[in-house]
């Protein structure tokens, strides 16, 4: 029998959910792995969001947040639910926002930046969210696009810590779980010897 949502690790939401995949995928550092974290698969589902969000509020509730922001796109949905977990624990409004790549003048990425005129206050109380932390990138421009608007956030959690190394974010840092994922060079990839076909995850298709 399965365990009741509250009881069941990170991990088995995420088999539940079909959203931990098993196979031979190409990942966007070109490294291969036999195992893959497809997040959306997860967040379609209200219960399961409705449940990590939950103990993402439990982790962050100590910090008396009044503004939760997360990087597009698997921030979006989880700043507004956990800040909306949050008001109700706190008994007050906890608004929700989002940071969103920039470009700079010849077209090259720039980091993120809050776009929509959202007002941060100098007193704010703000934590960050995000899906799965691999090297921190969306995380650290998330808090680098904060900084920038005044404030310093006091916070940062996660769904999944995945990454290989640590990853200094120069804010304390919540993970609901870790999940191995090995990965290999693509001239050592067993997979590949054994004929498994490659695929990209995002695209459904292998790559050509």
């Amino acid at each position: 029998m399965r365990p009741a949502l509250a009881e069941a690790s990170i991990e088995e939401l995420f088999v539940r959910s079909g959203a931990l995949r098993e196979g031979h995928f190409l990942l966007k550092s070109g490294r291969h792995s036999g195992r893959y974290l497809e997040k959306f698969l997860v967040l379609q589902y209200p219960s399961l969001t409705s449940e990590i969000c939950r103990r993402m509020a439990a982790e962050l509730s100590p910090y008396g947040p009044t503004l939760v922001v997360g990087p597009t796109t698997g921030g979006v949905l989880l700043s507004f639910e956990v800040a909306r977990q949050l008001s109700g624990l706190h008994g007050r409004e906890v608004r929700a926002i989002f940071a969103e790549p920039v470009t700079a003048g010849d077209g090259s990425p720039a980091g993120r930046a809050l776009r929509r005129g959202w007002p941060l206050a100098g007193d704010e109380r703000i934590v960050v969210v995000d899906d799965i932390l691999t090297a921190g990138a969306s995380l650290l421009e998330t808090i680098d696009a904060i900084r920038a608007a005044g404030p310093e956030p006091l916070a940062a959690c996660v769904i999944v810590d995945r990454s290989s190394e640590p990853v200094e974010l120069g804010i304390p840092l919540h993970a609901l779980g870790r999940i191995e994922i090995p990965s290999w060079a693509a001239s050592d990839c067993e997979l590949c010897r054994a004929g498994i076909t490659l695929e990209k995850p995002g695209s459904g298709q292998p790559p050509r």
